[in-house]
Protein backbone atom coordinates (compact mmCIF):
# COMPACT_ATOMS: atom_id res chain seq x y z
CA UNK A 1 0.00 0.00 0.00
CA UNK A 2 1.19 3.66 -0.86
CA UNK A 3 2.00 5.70 1.57
CA UNK A 4 -0.17 9.21 1.27
CA UNK A 5 1.68 12.37 0.51
CA UNK A 6 2.84 14.59 2.91
CA UNK A 7 0.69 18.40 2.16
CA UNK A 8 3.87 19.38 0.93
CA UNK A 9 4.73 16.43 -1.50
CA UNK A 10 1.39 16.85 -2.60
CA UNK A 11 2.46 20.80 -3.72
CA UNK A 12 4.90 19.91 -4.80
CA UNK A 13 3.52 17.54 -7.17
CA UNK A 14 0.42 19.43 -8.57
CA UNK A 15 3.20 22.49 -8.72
CA UNK A 16 4.58 20.12 -11.57
CA UNK A 17 1.60 19.39 -13.44
CA UNK A 18 0.71 23.12 -13.93
CA UNK A 19 0.86 24.61 -17.06
CA UNK A 20 -0.22 28.31 -15.35
CA UNK A 21 1.19 30.01 -12.10
CA UNK A 22 -0.56 33.09 -10.84
CA UNK A 23 1.62 33.31 -6.84
CA UNK A 24 5.49 31.44 -7.03
CA UNK A 25 6.95 29.58 -9.62
CA UNK A 26 7.13 25.74 -10.30
CA UNK A 27 8.70 24.16 -8.07
CA UNK A 28 11.94 22.69 -9.29
CA UNK A 29 13.65 19.00 -8.39
CA UNK A 30 17.00 19.33 -7.24
CA UNK A 31 18.23 17.95 -10.51
CA UNK A 32 16.54 20.65 -12.82
CA UNK A 33 18.55 22.98 -9.89
CA UNK A 34 22.12 21.75 -10.65
CA UNK A 35 21.82 21.63 -14.06
CA UNK A 36 20.39 25.08 -13.75
CA UNK A 37 23.97 25.44 -12.56
CA UNK A 38 25.39 23.52 -14.63
CA UNK A 39 24.93 26.22 -17.51
CA UNK A 40 27.31 28.75 -15.82
CA UNK A 41 30.18 30.01 -17.63
CA UNK A 42 33.89 29.58 -15.44
CA UNK A 43 33.20 26.15 -13.43
CA UNK A 44 36.25 24.62 -14.37
CA UNK A 45 38.30 26.33 -11.96
CA UNK A 46 38.92 25.59 -8.29
CA UNK A 47 35.72 25.86 -5.43
CA UNK A 48 35.85 28.21 -3.06
CA UNK A 49 37.85 27.15 0.65
CA UNK A 50 36.44 28.31 4.04
CA UNK A 51 34.81 31.28 1.88
CA UNK A 52 38.28 33.16 0.78
CA UNK A 53 38.30 32.68 -2.64
CA UNK A 54 36.51 31.64 -5.82
CA UNK A 55 32.61 32.41 -6.16
CA UNK A 56 31.75 33.30 -2.21
CA UNK A 57 34.61 35.73 -2.65
CA UNK A 58 33.25 37.44 -5.85
CA UNK A 59 29.54 36.92 -4.99
CA UNK A 60 30.84 39.33 -2.00
CA UNK A 61 32.69 42.15 -4.39
CA UNK A 62 29.37 42.03 -6.67
CA UNK A 63 27.08 42.91 -3.87
CA UNK A 64 28.97 44.95 -2.21
CA UNK A 65 29.57 46.61 -5.52
CA UNK A 66 25.53 46.72 -6.05
CA UNK A 67 24.93 47.82 -2.61
CA UNK A 68 27.40 50.70 -2.44
CA UNK A 69 29.20 49.99 0.33
CA UNK A 70 32.75 49.08 0.97
CA UNK A 71 32.48 44.89 1.51
CA UNK A 72 30.14 42.14 2.09
CA UNK A 73 30.21 39.07 3.98
CA UNK A 74 28.91 35.88 3.12
CA UNK A 75 26.76 33.83 5.39
CA UNK A 76 25.18 30.82 5.58
CA UNK A 77 21.71 32.40 6.80
CA UNK A 78 20.25 35.85 7.01
CA UNK A 79 19.33 34.64 11.22
CA UNK A 80 23.40 34.52 11.61
CA UNK A 81 24.18 37.82 9.42
CA UNK A 82 21.86 39.36 12.07
CA UNK A 83 23.03 38.69 15.41
CA UNK A 84 26.59 39.60 13.77
CA UNK A 85 25.29 42.93 12.95
CA UNK A 86 23.19 43.65 16.05
CA UNK A 87 26.30 42.50 18.20
CA UNK A 88 28.60 44.78 16.58
CA UNK A 89 25.93 47.75 17.12
CA UNK A 90 26.12 46.81 21.29
CA UNK A 91 29.69 46.79 21.41
CA UNK A 92 30.69 50.53 18.95
CA UNK A 93 27.86 51.94 20.84
CA UNK A 94 27.99 50.39 24.82
CA UNK A 95 24.14 50.09 24.55
CA UNK A 96 22.64 46.37 24.82
CA UNK A 97 18.62 47.42 23.80
CA UNK A 98 17.85 47.27 19.91
CA UNK A 99 14.88 49.23 18.50
CA UNK A 100 12.96 47.27 16.32
CA UNK A 101 9.09 46.11 15.48
CA UNK A 102 7.36 43.38 17.02
CA UNK A 103 6.37 41.75 13.93
CA UNK A 104 9.82 41.92 12.15
CA UNK A 105 11.23 38.75 11.51
CA UNK A 106 14.20 39.26 13.84
CA UNK A 107 10.93 38.78 16.73
CA UNK A 108 8.42 36.46 14.76
CA UNK A 109 10.97 34.22 12.39
CA UNK A 110 14.04 33.74 14.49
CA UNK A 111 12.86 32.58 18.04
CA UNK A 112 14.58 36.02 19.47
CA UNK A 113 18.23 34.81 18.84
CA UNK A 114 19.17 38.49 19.00
CA UNK A 115 17.95 38.24 23.04
CA UNK A 116 19.11 34.53 23.41
CA UNK A 117 22.18 34.52 22.01
CA UNK A 118 23.64 37.85 22.83
CA UNK A 119 21.74 39.05 25.62
CA UNK A 120 20.60 41.59 23.48
CA UNK A 121 17.09 43.44 24.93
CA UNK A 122 14.37 44.23 22.71
CA UNK A 123 12.38 47.93 22.75
CA UNK A 124 9.15 48.29 20.38
CA UNK A 125 8.60 51.92 19.80
CA UNK A 126 5.53 51.05 18.12
CA UNK A 127 2.68 48.03 17.77
CA UNK A 128 1.04 49.36 14.74
CA UNK A 129 1.54 48.03 11.49
CA UNK A 130 4.01 50.54 9.98
CA UNK A 131 7.73 51.66 10.67
CA UNK A 132 7.97 53.71 13.62
CA UNK A 133 8.17 57.26 13.75
CA UNK A 134 11.14 59.85 15.18
CA UNK A 135 8.90 60.83 17.71
CA UNK A 136 8.10 57.37 18.73
CA UNK A 137 11.93 56.63 18.95
CA UNK A 138 11.95 59.51 21.12
CA UNK A 139 9.12 58.58 23.16
CA UNK A 140 10.97 55.33 24.00
CA UNK A 141 12.94 57.32 26.86
CA UNK A 142 15.97 55.33 26.94
CA UNK A 143 19.19 54.58 24.64
CA UNK A 144 19.63 52.21 22.00
CA UNK A 145 22.57 51.00 20.09
CA UNK A 146 20.28 50.15 16.79
CA UNK A 147 17.41 50.84 14.83
CA UNK A 148 16.68 47.48 12.69
CA UNK A 149 14.11 48.26 9.53
CA UNK A 150 12.64 45.32 8.06
CA UNK A 151 12.40 46.55 4.28
CA UNK A 152 9.67 45.48 3.94
CA UNK A 153 7.89 44.57 7.02
CA UNK A 154 7.02 41.16 5.81
CA UNK A 155 4.31 40.30 8.35
CA UNK A 156 2.41 43.63 8.36
CA UNK A 157 1.96 42.89 4.17
CA UNK A 158 5.54 43.97 3.03
CA UNK A 159 5.06 47.20 3.59
CA UNK A 160 7.35 49.69 3.15
CA UNK A 161 7.74 53.38 4.24
CA UNK A 162 8.11 56.71 2.28
CA UNK A 163 11.41 57.64 1.12
CA UNK A 164 11.52 60.76 3.26
CA UNK A 165 9.62 58.68 6.04
CA UNK A 166 13.01 56.30 6.26
CA UNK A 167 15.16 58.76 6.40
CA UNK A 168 13.79 61.49 8.62
CA UNK A 169 13.85 57.87 10.69
CA UNK A 170 17.15 57.17 9.91
CA UNK A 171 18.34 60.78 11.19
CA UNK A 172 16.70 60.45 14.25
CA UNK A 173 18.10 57.60 15.03
CA UNK A 174 21.75 58.35 14.22
CA UNK A 175 21.04 61.81 16.13
CA UNK A 176 20.20 59.78 19.21
CA UNK A 177 24.21 58.62 19.13
CA UNK A 178 22.82 54.89 17.36
CA UNK A 179 23.55 52.51 14.64
CA UNK A 180 20.73 51.47 11.97
CA UNK A 181 20.78 48.14 10.37
CA UNK A 182 17.83 47.47 7.65
CA UNK A 183 17.13 43.69 7.46
CA UNK A 184 17.03 44.16 3.66
CA UNK A 185 16.57 39.96 3.37
CA UNK A 186 13.51 41.49 0.36
CA UNK A 187 15.94 44.78 -0.02
CA UNK A 188 15.98 43.79 -3.70
CA UNK A 189 12.08 44.61 -4.80
CA UNK A 190 12.02 47.98 -3.03
CA UNK A 191 13.46 50.41 -6.03
CA UNK A 192 10.37 50.52 -7.57
CA UNK A 193 8.51 52.12 -4.44
CA UNK A 194 11.92 54.03 -3.22
CA UNK A 195 12.21 55.55 -6.61
CA UNK A 196 15.57 54.78 -5.98
CA UNK A 197 18.60 52.41 -7.09
CA UNK A 198 19.74 49.94 -4.64
CA UNK A 199 23.02 51.61 -3.90
CA UNK A 200 21.36 54.58 -2.44
CA UNK A 201 18.49 52.74 -0.43
CA UNK A 202 21.24 50.89 1.30
CA UNK A 203 23.53 53.75 1.90
CA UNK A 204 21.24 55.21 5.07
CA UNK A 205 22.18 52.04 6.73
CA UNK A 206 25.33 51.35 8.45
CA UNK A 207 24.71 47.82 7.85
CA UNK A 208 22.78 45.97 5.83
CA UNK A 209 21.46 42.14 5.49
CA UNK A 210 19.96 40.57 2.28
CA UNK A 211 19.06 37.30 1.27
CA UNK A 212 19.77 35.59 -1.81
CA UNK A 213 16.82 33.31 -1.76
CA UNK A 214 13.75 35.31 -1.37
CA UNK A 215 13.76 37.56 -3.88
CA UNK A 216 16.45 35.89 -6.26
CA UNK A 217 15.54 32.53 -6.01
CA UNK A 218 18.92 31.16 -4.69
CA UNK A 219 19.56 27.77 -2.93
CA UNK A 220 20.17 29.37 0.41
CA UNK A 221 22.62 32.06 1.76
CA UNK A 222 22.82 35.75 2.85
CA UNK A 223 25.43 39.06 3.28
CA UNK A 224 26.09 41.27 5.31
CA UNK A 225 27.10 44.51 4.22
CA UNK A 226 28.41 47.39 5.36
CA UNK A 227 32.31 48.94 5.90
CA UNK A 228 35.55 47.30 6.01
CA UNK A 229 35.63 47.19 9.84
CA UNK A 230 32.24 45.67 9.92
CA UNK A 231 33.28 43.09 7.69
CA UNK A 232 36.59 42.30 9.76
CA UNK A 233 34.41 41.87 12.46
CA UNK A 234 31.72 39.60 11.38
CA UNK A 235 34.28 37.59 9.63
CA UNK A 236 35.92 36.56 12.93
CA UNK A 237 32.44 36.02 14.15
CA UNK A 238 30.82 34.03 11.48
CA UNK A 239 33.42 31.74 12.47
CA UNK A 240 32.26 31.69 15.76
CA UNK A 241 29.33 30.84 14.44
CA UNK A 242 30.39 28.00 12.74
CA UNK A 243 29.04 29.80 9.64
CA UNK A 244 32.54 29.66 8.07
CA UNK A 245 31.91 26.60 6.01
CA UNK A 246 34.57 24.33 4.23
CA UNK A 247 32.73 25.02 0.90
CA UNK A 248 29.32 26.98 -0.10
CA UNK A 249 30.12 27.61 -4.22
CA UNK A 250 26.25 25.76 -4.86
CA UNK A 251 24.64 28.97 -2.90
CA UNK A 252 27.09 31.29 -4.54
CA UNK A 253 26.71 30.58 -8.10
CA UNK A 254 22.80 30.14 -7.59
CA UNK A 255 22.78 33.76 -5.96
CA UNK A 256 25.40 34.75 -8.75
CA UNK A 257 22.33 33.70 -11.44
CA UNK A 258 19.82 35.54 -9.25
CA UNK A 259 21.61 38.63 -9.58
CA UNK A 260 21.72 37.59 -13.65
CA UNK A 261 18.11 36.84 -14.70
CA UNK A 262 15.47 37.62 -11.23
CA UNK A 263 16.66 41.36 -10.01
CA UNK A 264 16.45 42.91 -13.35
CA UNK A 265 12.58 41.67 -13.83
CA UNK A 266 11.99 42.57 -10.43
CA UNK A 267 10.53 46.34 -10.81
CA UNK A 268 8.33 44.76 -13.61
CA UNK A 269 6.95 42.18 -11.33
CA UNK A 270 6.04 44.61 -8.93
CA UNK A 271 4.35 46.67 -11.63
CA UNK A 272 1.88 43.63 -12.61
CA UNK A 273 1.15 42.96 -9.19
CA UNK A 274 -0.36 46.47 -8.54
CA UNK A 275 -2.59 45.41 -11.53
CA UNK A 276 -3.54 42.14 -10.41
CA UNK A 277 -4.05 42.74 -6.77
CA UNK A 278 -6.68 45.26 -7.60
CA UNK A 279 -7.92 42.41 -9.18
CA UNK A 280 -7.86 40.47 -6.55
CA UNK A 281 -9.48 42.74 -4.63
CA UNK A 282 -12.53 42.53 -6.52
CA UNK A 283 -12.98 38.97 -5.82
CA UNK A 284 -15.97 38.63 -3.79
CA UNK A 285 -15.03 39.05 0.46
CA UNK A 286 -11.96 39.62 -0.66
CA UNK A 287 -9.22 42.13 1.20
CA UNK A 288 -5.87 42.71 -0.08
CA UNK A 289 -3.44 44.03 1.91
CA UNK A 290 -1.77 46.64 1.63
CA UNK A 291 -4.54 48.20 -0.93
CA UNK A 292 -1.68 48.99 -3.87
CA UNK A 293 1.24 46.72 -2.76
CA UNK A 294 4.30 48.27 -2.69
CA UNK A 295 6.63 45.26 -3.80
CA UNK A 296 5.81 41.86 -5.62
CA UNK A 297 4.44 40.31 -2.81
CA UNK A 298 1.08 40.77 -0.52
CA UNK A 299 -1.44 39.50 1.74
CA UNK A 300 -4.73 38.15 0.00
CA UNK A 301 -7.58 37.64 2.91
CA UNK A 302 -10.74 35.74 1.72
CA UNK A 303 -13.89 35.30 4.59
CA UNK A 304 -13.26 31.32 4.27
CA UNK A 305 -11.28 28.35 6.41
CA UNK A 306 -8.19 27.40 5.05
CA UNK A 307 -9.06 23.95 4.29
CA UNK A 308 -11.16 24.81 1.97
CA UNK A 309 -8.92 27.21 0.04
CA UNK A 310 -6.26 24.83 -0.07
CA UNK A 311 -8.62 22.34 -1.26
CA UNK A 312 -9.79 24.98 -3.47
CA UNK A 313 -6.02 25.42 -4.77
CA UNK A 314 -5.45 21.56 -5.19
CA UNK A 315 -8.64 21.23 -7.51
CA UNK A 316 -7.80 24.24 -9.68
CA UNK A 317 -4.48 22.53 -9.90
CA UNK A 318 -5.90 18.57 -10.72
CA UNK A 319 -8.61 19.74 -13.06
CA UNK A 320 -7.21 23.07 -15.29
CA UNK A 321 -3.67 22.90 -14.78
CA UNK A 322 -4.11 26.06 -12.74
CA UNK A 323 -1.69 27.34 -9.80
CA UNK A 324 -3.37 30.03 -8.10
CA UNK A 325 -2.59 30.94 -4.54
CA UNK A 326 -1.71 27.95 -1.95
CA UNK A 327 -0.36 27.56 1.58
CA UNK A 328 -3.89 29.12 3.39
CA UNK A 329 -3.25 30.33 6.93
CA UNK A 330 -6.19 30.42 9.46
CA UNK A 331 -6.39 34.23 11.08
CA UNK A 332 -9.62 33.94 12.49
CA UNK A 333 -12.79 31.52 12.23
CA UNK A 334 -14.07 31.49 8.60
CA UNK A 335 -10.90 33.73 7.85
CA UNK A 336 -8.06 33.32 5.83
CA UNK A 337 -4.77 34.91 4.91
CA UNK A 338 -2.35 33.99 1.56
CA UNK A 339 1.07 35.57 0.91
CA UNK A 340 0.80 36.52 -3.25
CA UNK A 341 4.23 36.10 -5.11
CA UNK A 342 3.82 37.83 -8.47
CA UNK A 343 7.16 36.28 -10.16
CA UNK A 344 7.44 35.70 -14.00
CA UNK A 345 4.88 33.32 -14.74
CA UNK A 346 2.71 35.50 -13.40
CA UNK A 347 3.41 38.68 -16.03
CA UNK A 348 1.00 36.55 -18.47
CA UNK A 349 -1.88 37.06 -16.27
CA UNK A 350 -4.22 39.75 -17.09
CA UNK A 351 -6.51 41.43 -14.65
CA UNK A 352 -9.83 39.78 -15.98
CA UNK A 353 -8.31 36.36 -16.29
CA UNK A 354 -7.36 36.94 -12.14
CA UNK A 355 -11.21 37.53 -11.77
CA UNK A 356 -12.20 34.56 -14.10
CA UNK A 357 -10.02 31.73 -12.32
CA UNK A 358 -10.79 33.68 -8.95
CA UNK A 359 -14.48 33.36 -9.24
CA UNK A 360 -14.01 29.06 -10.09
CA UNK A 361 -11.47 29.26 -7.29
CA UNK A 362 -14.34 30.81 -4.71
CA UNK A 363 -16.90 28.24 -5.98
CA UNK A 364 -14.95 25.04 -5.55
CA UNK A 365 -13.61 26.61 -1.80
CA UNK A 366 -17.81 27.43 -0.97
CA UNK A 367 -17.97 23.34 -2.05
CA UNK A 368 -14.97 22.39 0.67
CA UNK A 369 -16.60 24.17 3.49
Amino acid sequence: MDTPLTATERRFAASRTCHRLLSGNRMTTMRERLARLAELDGLDVQADFYGSNGPVRELEERVAGLLGAEAAVFFPTGTMAQQVALRYGAELTGRRAVALHPLSHLEVHERQAYSQLTGLRGLWPTTAPRIPTPAELAALGEPFGTLTVELPLRDAGYLLPSWDELAELVAAARASGARVHFDGARLWGTTEHFGRPLDAVAQLADSTYVSFYKDLRGISGAALVGDAALAGYARAWRHRHGGTLYQQWPAALAAQQGLDTVLPRLPAYVRHAKLLASALAALPGARVNPVEPQTNEFQLWLPYAAEALDAAHLALADTEGTWFVPWWQDAAPGLAMAEVTIECPALEWSPAEVTEVGLRFLELAGRAR
